[in-house]
């Protein structure tokens, strides 16, 4: 395996315009460095629907005045304590603090307990941004 391939695509006037003006905003300096991260990305998906390991990060922004949601959150880690990595807290003003916790394990795992952290009552707002842990990508 390895080594570098070449191959040609047949793709519609209007539509690699539109692809080419996307890809500069985003900052490529050409096709095939897009084309590797659009690949890379699909392949990523595919991990994530065979339930593969994955790793990423869960982004909550929260009230810490609403009662027990400190308690809560920590107890939802404490929990899954397997797929916990690691925490950081962050102090945004008076009422509202981020909590970023990276995560890995089975996709199907790390997508409930950002469930129930985005789901706790006090959460403002949450994601998950998840990726592959790089094994099976070059």
């Amino acid at each position: 395996m390895g080594g570098l391939y070449r191959f040609g695509i047949s793709i519609d006037g209007r539509l690699i315009e539109r692809f080419d003006a996307a890809i500069e905003r985003q900052g490529y300096t050409n096709r095939s460095e897009a084309i590797r991260d659009l690949i890379r990305d699909f392949l990523v998906r595919e991990e994530w629907e065979a339930n593969e390991e994955i790793v990423g990060t869960i982004t909550i922004v929260y009230d810490h005045h609403v009662r027990e949601i400190s308690s809560r959150l920590t107890e939802l880690q404490h929990t899954e304590a397997d797929l916990i990595l690691s925490n950081l807290h962050v102090h945004l003003d008076h009422d509202n603090c981020l909590e970023v916790i990276a995560v890995r394990g089975r996709a199907s795992k790390v997508q409930s307990l950002a469930d129930a952290v985005i789901g706790a009552r006090g959460v403002k707002h949450g994601k998950l941004a998840a990726t592959t842990t790089g094994k099976k990508l070059t």
